[in-house]
């Protein structure tokens, strides 16, 4: 089967026919996204690259963005008959061949290629470079969790380490994260007690149980202590549930979901995306990691497990 796999070729910072052994950095191998989110944070590869005179590459992964092997989204994410195609080995195979194609088109056959990713990322440049590493001279694999896998780690550690973070920022923020769950199930057992949570957090589309709250939460929450940057941090979020207005508990919640989100129309999950939907199946079927959160120890006291990225339950 044949299909058009997007690209793109930075040739501003340096072209590989000019020097012979530039290398060619095949920057955040195609991951979970459309190739666009990936053009718009690549600051570490552009102002490193320079340096090296080095041509940037940047890969869409099959089945993300415009990168429809089936032609439409709708048919090519259609059945488990599609998403078949969709699997780690095919996308690295993917990889291997647009890379070839480039050095050949721009007659780089003695430059070296780094490929270079983030999470899923990261696993796929790792990956990359061990089935092929006759194309590969090296990896970075920045923040892939290659060993997180059944039987590699406790069940519940990645929740135990954003409870950590969270209790070492503010031992007072966290304890109220904990306390809002019993909150939650207490309001949810009023009469129309849905209604109010939903209400309460300005949600999108009113909820059928209180899991799907806590599923939100427990997704910004984790997203806090995931990338802990200027405008998405744990400090900035505990420092809203800990000086805003003491009205309810679920009303500090809600101001720290605000601080971290921004203010807007309504909160919540959307409607499920391409992207959604395409990632729903590989962690179901290849990136099935033990991420659940009902540690005793943990400020998540929930029963139910679900996957970091997306929080599919497929």
């Amino acid at each position: 089967m044949k299909f058009r796999q997007r690209y793109a070729i930075n040739p501003s910072i340096g072209k590989v026919e000019n020097a012979m052994h530039a290398p060619i950095l095949a920057s955040y191998l195609g991951a979970e996204s459309s190739m666009d989110y990936d053009l718009g944070s690549i600051g570490f590869i552009e102002d490193n690259a320079p340096h090296f005179k080095a041509l940037t590459v940047y890969i869409e992964h099959r089945f993300y963005g415009k990168t429809m092997p089936f032609g439409s989204a709708e048919k090519t994410l259609k059945s488990a008959k599609t998403l078949g195609y969709l699997n780690i080995a095919q996308a690295l195979a993917d990889y291997t061949l647009i890379l070839l194609h480039i050095k050949e088109s721009y007659s780089a056959k003695h430059s070296p290629i780094i490929v270079i990713g983030g999470s899923y990322g990261g696993m796929l440049a790792a990956w990359f470079k061990l089935k092929y590493p006759h194309i590969a001279l090296g990896a970075l694999a920045s923040s892939a969790p290659l060993l997180y896998f059944e039987e590699t780690c406790p069940k519940h550690s990645y929740f135990y380490v954003v409870s950590k973070v969270f209790k070492e920022t503010s031992q007072k923020c966290h304890d109220k994260i904990r306390k809002s769950w019993d909150e939650i199930d207490r309001i949810a057992a009023k009469p129309n007690g849905l209604s109010i949570l939903s209400k309460n957090f300005k949600l999108c589309s009113p909820l059928n149980d209180t899991f799907e709250l806590k599923s939100f939460l427990s997704y910004v929450y984790a997203g806090a202590a995931q990338y802990n940057n200027n405008v998405y941090s744990v400090a900035s979020m505990c420092e809203a549930i800990n000086t805003s207005p003491p009205n309810t508990l679920l009303d500090q919640i809600f101001a720290g979901v605000v601080a971290v989100t921004g203010k807007k129309p309504c909160y919540g999950f959307g409607q499920l995306t391409n992207s959604d939907r395409a990632w729903g199946w590989q962690v179901c079927s290849e990136i099935v990691m033990p991420i659940g959160y009902n540690k005793e120890d943990s400020m998540f006291q929930m029963k139910s497990d679900f996957h970091h990225a997306g929080m599919s339950s497929a």
